[in-house]
């Protein structure tokens, strides 16, 4: 798929806005706040179904009754993602291929690679953002993950409800607990599964663009062992009460978390800033090359304003491993490049 036409409608901070893409690279500049990465964030939501920023009601612009989005392909192919809360179900509405829906059904979902500046500070930043990459990865791969996690977190949000009541029914609660178990255990699964995969090819990838003989390797904060849904639903049980007196769920994938080791010492203590970097951008090669292996579908590069925040060799590094993929990105001013791209400035 080439994005050739996006047209925003009621979209954040654009009333209406329409921009030609290259099938290469196109550069969005402008200043702060002038909605770059609206324009990206409405072209990922286009093609996967959700926003990368926020909800459906933070997408819509302020005083605004709905917003559109709508894209044209090199093939003259049509989609639009619309967002009335007016409309009785409160749902988006996608049109593909002609045919209404209330979600974006995983055959039309196109894959998208994206890189925000956040993403550098992958390593230092918090727990959920590191199960937020990950997650975001698997789900791209796998619809059923997508689906486990939104019942998953459906549960949690249940369970939390029923633990912060003065009085607590325990079998209404063992419901949510065996919902818990279930879907946890399938996403400690795929997300273990999903880290070998990765580990295959981490340290080559670091290595090609350091040009260093480092070992890079990814480790999931818990293992399995045995019966993954009976030993959640025993720890479930085994902290109620600390759980009941905090009102919260204390166990779980929801607590999880993603390490990350330099030559086998945890690389938040020992890597510099540049290691830092370059293992947060073999991550993403990675997450190209995956994509496109197991897909057959060559992804879409969303770049947020990352350029600037890379030295001479990692920009070199990023430009030649996403070669012959359309790329959006967005910048405060015109990047220096030897790629053609094409300019759309915003004001």
């Amino acid at each position: 798929m080439i994005i050739r036409r996006l047209s925003v409608q009621h979209v954040r901070s654009h009333r209406a806005y329409e921009a030609a893409l290259a099938d290469g690279v196109t550069v969005i500049t402008g200043p702060n706040g002038s909605g770059k990465t609206t324009l990206l964030e409405a072209v990922y939501l286009a093609l996967q179904g959700t926003s990368f920023k926020g909800t459906d009601s933070d997408v819509l612009q302020q005083d605004s009754p709905w917003w559109r989005i709508d894209v044209i392909t090199k093939d003259e192919d049509k989609r639009s993602a619309s967002f009335d809360p007016a409309r009785p179900s409160r749902r988006k509405q996608f049109i593909v291929d002609g045919k209404v829906s209330a979600r974006l059904h995983p055959k039309h979902k196109y894959p998208v690679v994206l890189f925000e500046p956040e993403d550098l500070r992958l390593l230092n930043g918090s727990p959920a953002r590191r199960r937020q990459f990950i997650d975001r990865f698997i789900t791209q791969l796998n619809p059923v993950y997508g689906s486990s996690l939104r019942k998953y977190e459906r549960a949690l949000k249940q369970r939390n409800n029923l633990l912060k009541r003065q009085f607590l029914n325990k079998d209404e609660l063992f419901a949510w607990d065996i919902a818990i178990a279930e879907h946890g255990a399938y996403i400690i699964e795929q997300r273990i599964a999903f880290i070998e995969q990765i580990n295959q090819h981490l340290t080559s990838a670091y290595n090609d663009i350091a040009d260093s003989k480092d070992d890079v390797s990814v480790h999931y904060s818990h293992t399995v062992v045995g019966d993954m849904k009976q030993r959640l639903l025993n720890e479930l049980q085994a902290n109620l009460d600390r759980d009941q007196l905090m009102g919260s769920t204390s166990v779980g994938p929801h607590r999880h978390d993603v390490i990350f080791k330099l030559n086998n010492s945890p690389a938040l203590s020992i890597a510099s800033r540049g290691e830092v970097r370059t293992i947060v951008l073999a991550l993403k090669f990675l997450e190209v090359d995956i994509i496109e292996k197991l897909t057959d579908q060559k992804p879409i590069i969303l770049l947020d304003d990352v350029f600037s925040e890379l030295d001479v060799r990692r920009q070199r590094a990023l430009s030649e491993h996403t070669k012959g993929h359309q790329i959006i990105m967005t910048s405060t001013h015109v990047v220096a490049s030897d790629v053609e791209f094409l300019h759309v400035e915003l004001t």
